[in-house]
This record gives C-alpha cells, sequence and structure tokens, in this order.
C-alpha cells in the first residue's frame, strides 16, 4: 500500500488543503506534503493525529474490505500491518463485525519509537512482551520489560513505546475501544 498516494486521496476527498489538514494535525505543512511523494514515513503518532481530523481510524485507512464477516482464524498474510518501516503493528480481525477491541502483534526493530510525541487516546491497553525489550513510558513511570513482563494502563494518560536493545521486541497487546 502506498500511505503517500492514500492519505492524499482521503485528504482531497474530505476537502482539506494540506495547509489546513498539517495546522488541525499540529504537525508542519511540509510533514504532510513529504509523507504524500513518499518521501517520509510518519510515526504512528503523526499518522493517527492526521487521520483523526478526518475521523478515520488507522484499521480504516490501512485496511480492504476483503475479509468475510464472522471470521475466526486469521493466517498471518491477513493481518494488515498499521505500523512503518521500523514498527510493524499487524492487527488481528481488522474487519470483524462489531470489533469491540484491538489485538495487535508488535515487532519493534532496535532503537524503534513511537515518538518523541507520546501517544494518547481513550480506553484501556495491555500487552505482553514476547522477545526482546521494550522501554514503555506511562505518564511519569518508565520501565524496561523483558520477556514475560506485561502492562495495563489507561490510554488516556500519554505513553510511548521504545526498544532500547539491539534485537528486536514483540509483544502481543490488546486495546479498548478499538483506536486502530
Amino acid at each position: 500500500m502506498d500511505v503517500g498516494k492514500r492519505l492524499r486521496h482521503l485528504r482531497k476527498q474530505y476537502g482539506f488543503s494540506q495547509r489546513e489538514l498539517a495546522k488541525q494535525a499540529g504537525v508542519t505543512n511540509g510533514m504532510i506534503s513529504q509523507i504524500e511523494q513518499g518521501r517520509a514515513s510518519p510515526s504512528v503518532g503523526s499518522l493517527k493525529r492526521i487521520l483523526d481530523c478526518m475521523g478515520l481510524s488507522l484499521a480504516v485507512f490501512f485496511t480492504q474490505d476483503t475479509e468475510p464477516a464472522g471470521q475466526v482464524f486469521y493466517p498471518r498474510e491477513q493481518l494488515p500491518d498499521l505500523g512503518n518501516a521500523q514498527i510493524a503493528l499487524r492487527l488481528v480481525g481488522a474487519h470483524h463485525p462489531e470489533r469491540k477491541l484491538s489485538v495487535l502483534h508488535e515487532v519493534y526493530q532496535p532503537g524503534a519509537d513511537t515518538g518523541t510525541d507520546r501517544l494518547s487516546h481513550a480506553g484501556e491497553e495491555a500487552g505482553v512482551v514476547i522477545s526482546g525489550q521494550i522501554e514503555l513510558t506511562v505518564g511519569a513511570e518508565t520501565r524496561l520489560l523483558d520477556p514475560g513482563d506485561a502492562y495495563y494502563f489507561e490510554s488516556r494518560i500519554p505513553h510511548r513505546f521504545r526498544n532500547p536493545g539491539a534485537v528486536e521486541a514483540v509483544i502481543v497487546s490488546a486495546n479498548t475501544p478499538p483506536t486502530f
């Protein structure tokens, strides 16, 4: 999927100029332009803020209506990747009817970071580190989590995920209501 072309199409469909969308999302006009031209890959947080201006979730942005209603099993190739080059966020059941939570298989490359702009949204989230290490900051508290360690917090508290290690880190997580 070409993120830039899709963003340009949706921006025009919703009647935004690049400047208007950038202002509402709190990013630079240049960032919108670079994303649309394929010259920059937005962080998950930046893309979410941009899509919020159009009332779209990350799941709607990245997925297509190809999943049969009521599907129970999801082969790896049917899990859309909502992340970027550094962070893979594979969503389970993207088009499941009336989905009430997001379940993600997350893979953070060494040095990957959700960004200095912390994430914040309605709901709760929880996860378990499967491999590698993740540094998680929630509010003023930061912890380094190892395999088997877990977390659970209110998502409205600003938070950030970072892989400080030399190997990829894998997390299985869930959040509700679905933000992806």
